[in-house]
């Protein structure tokens, strides 16, 4: 129902003007009733009275309708964010970080434009300076770069309303006929409708209006739905030759009361303005909150960074992934050509090796050159994973050595090879987890593989010193921590192992860690419950009682003190032997 607000503020004037005296004017109607009767003209009397009369009744049915028209536009959405991305204030400086609209088309190329706010688009400068970051910023990750590009056009603090007044226009103008452009944008679609941020939408998807006056400009505007607004972007688009893609939005750090994260009433306007219209339309929203649901609470929490609402890496990378998933899954025929154009969508897994065998359980081995090394020539380096069929029998357990030279936890987790581990587990697989020898070194200059020493659950923002980027860095115990809860939630079992000692002997006995990684080993022991092998004492144990020196220990070495020969790689592979027997492992029923 389309009524102003002024317009009938006007009416009202306008009624009571028709009337010869205002309200204002010396001369009362009381004191003109008395001259007119005082001198006889009784009938011009009755109907100055009358006439009053008439016109207060109708300014009463007046303001009557303005208060039923004003009743019938919803009230605006609760914030419940209660956050400030940005001030417009700071709107100037993030401008400049966002990409020129158009500017990365490359020749006839198509561009996928996004619209949103700071869960797309992150920071006055969107480059998780504040480790926090939009999902956007690895939206391209999806997309054959050689066939089109992606263009993130979100800005943090903006509703559907905002950033359709004050950001939409050079977009709109710089769209060409074949681009795509997805529209996921509503978290701030709430607050005061005419004061402060001034950025709430109309609850719904009907086209009621509201004409307001912001406060503290006395600028006017017309308010729509959030349906309205979506409709407007729709039509922009479709007017350029584009095609538009309704995507409801990311989820929030929030649980209801059936315990699961809470869904956005926006998903059910979004859907009901994408059938209307006959948009595409993407339930990030519900994809990305299976997948929360289906987290640790933990898990959950550390997909977001700072807030409830706004993403850390984790929760930015699976949105994202989310996103493209959704994309690639849809069967609305108008998506087949951007479809196409897509990458990356189906979850990286581990190569199996020849002879895996699906109906046996998996040891899945990861850690650094000590667990995988060159593994080739028999006076060369080794690492124990190549030689864990000693001590497996492969005819009850597949072995799939995942280690990888010169990694810590943090670099093993940001190569994305954990990610192939974690998506290649199946219900009753078992995962040995052995980190530590590069681990403690430089966070931010090369090679940029430390963390941050000991098990408290911390973290901390650093620009490394060769890209400029920035990166959220985590304790040695939350890496840890992580890869075992990751385990447990796809039904396998992880299993701890501790480093394997260095060919040093201070004080006529082989090195000892047992302060610094032994200690952090235990406590994350402790607090996560998992099983715990200690290689590094068990085979230290052997070196001392074998060997006596580092002279003598040489032959379980080469190159330096830390990597093995084959025998030092045999010799650890039989310490994960008997530390599983010792702790009875369910995995000890696959030993030799």
């Amino acid at each position: 129902m389309r009524i102003s607000f002024h317009f009938l503020l006007f009416s009202i004037s306008f009624h009571f003007l028709q009337f010869p005296i205002s309200f204002k004017s010396p001369f009362s109607v009381k004191v003109l009733l008395k001259r007119q009767l005082k001198e006889k003209k009784v009938p011009y009397a009755i109907n100055l009275l009358y006439s009053y009369m008439k016109r207060i009744v109708s300014a009463f049915c007046l303001l009557l309708a303005l208060s039923a028209a004003q009743a019938q536009v919803q009230g605006p959405l609760e914030d419940v964010n209660k956050v400030k991305d940005l001030t417009f204030d700071s709107l100037a400086k993030a401008q400049t970080a966002r990409p020129v609209p158009g500017s990365s088309r490359v020749g006839n190329h198509p561009v996928l434009f996004l619209i949103g706010n700071s869960t797309m688009r992150n920071g006055t400068l969107g480059n998780g300076n504040n480790g926090q970051w939009g999902w956007g910023y690895y939206a391209h990750n999806y997309f054959d770069e050689n066939r089109i590009t992606v263009e993130n056009q979100a800005l943090g603090g903006m509703s559907s309303r905002t950033f359709y007044t004050k950001l939409w226009e050079p977009i709109r103008q710089a769209i060409r006929p074949g681009d795509w452009v997805i529209i996921s944008i509503g978290h701030n679609d709430n607050g005061p409708y005419d004061e402060g941020r001034a950025r709430a939408s109309i609850p719904g998807t009907g086209t009621d209006t509201l004409r307001v006056t912001i406060k503290e400009t006395g600028v006017q505007e017309t308010v729509y739905t959030y349906g309205g607004y979506m409709r407007k972007y729709i039509d922009d688009v479709r007017r350029a030759g584009g095609h538009p893609i309704l995507m409801s939005l990311t989820p929030r750090d929030a649980y209801g009361d059936d315990g699961r994260i809470v869904r956005k009433p926006h998903s059910q306007w979004l859907s009901e303005v994408a059938k209307a219209e006959n948009v595409p339309y993407i339930d990030l929203n519900e994809i990305s909150g299976a997948k929360l649901d289906g987290y640790s609470k933990w898990k959950e929490k550390y997909h977001f960074y700072g807030d409830h609402i706004h993403t850390s890496r984790f929760g930015a990378e699976m949105n994202a992934r989310s996103a493209a998933e959704g994309l690639a899954a849809s069967t609305d025929p108008q998506l087949a050509p951007l479809q196409a154009m897509m990458k990356n969508v189906a979850l990286p897994v581990v190569a199996l090796p020849a002879g895996y065998n699906p109906a046996l359980p998996t040891v899945f081995i990861t850690g650094d050159s000590t667990v995988k090394n060159e593994d080739k020539d028999p006076d060369g380096m080794w690492g124990w994973g190549a030689v864990a069929n000693t001590v497996f029998d492969e005819r009850k357990i597949n072995i799939v050595n995942c280690a990888k030279a010169g990694r810590s936890t943090r670099t093993y987790l940001n190569e994305g090879r954990w990610e192939q581990v974690y998506n290649s587990l199946r219900p009753g697989d078992f995962v040995l987890i052995q980190f530590g020898h590069n681990d403690i070194g430089p966070i931010d200059k090369p090679k940029m593989r430390g963390v941050i020493p000991g098990t408290a659950d911390t973290c901390h923002v650093y620009k490394m010193a060769d890209s400029g980027r920035y990166e959220m860095v985590y304790s040695f115990g939350w890496y840890l921590r992580k890869f075992i809860d990751d385990v447990r939630e796809k039904g396998a079992t992880p299993i701890l192992v501790s480093l394997t000692p260095r060919n040093e002997w201070p004080e006529g006995h082989i090195e000892r860690r047992n302060d610094t990684y032994g200690t952090w080993y235990r406590e994350v022991v402790e607090q996560t419950g998992v099983e715990f092998v200690d290689m590094h004492n068990i085979t230290a144990d052997f070196l001392d009682r074998k060997c006596g020196s580092k002279e003598k220990a040489m032959p379980y070495y080469n190159h330096d003190h830390t990597h093995t020969s084959l025998l030092g790689a045999k010799t650890n592979a039989k310490s994960m032997r008997k530390g599983l027997k010792k702790i009875k492992s369910p995995l000890a029923k696959y030993l030799r």
